[in-house]
């Protein structure tokens, strides 16, 4: 079991109605670079948000209270709710 710290920028499309819809996620080397992706992906995109998160990638186990990095745009939750 290896914990390892991810880095994730997640963006949002319009979906059907007012539905999102999530893009691919896209894993980034760095906090630094999730925050700068993300940044360019905002004027793109309707919503986006970039975190880093404790994982074990092997098993597929998140941490549940990921550190937002950066986030803009309508989110869906519970990215909005914070």
């Amino acid at each position: 079991m290896a914990i390892e710290t991810v880095h994730i920028v997640q963006a949002y499309v319009q979906g059907r109605g007012k539905n999102l819809k999530a893009d691919q996620p896209m894993g980034c080397k760095t906090a630094e670079e999730a925050r700068r992706k993300a940044e360019r992906l905002a004027r793109l995109r309707l919503g986006v948000v970039a975190y880093s998160a404790s994982a074990d990638t092997e098993m597929g186990d998140y941490d549940e209270n990921p550190t937002i990095l950066f986030k803009a745009g309508q989110l869906p939750p519970p990215w909005s709710e914070e």
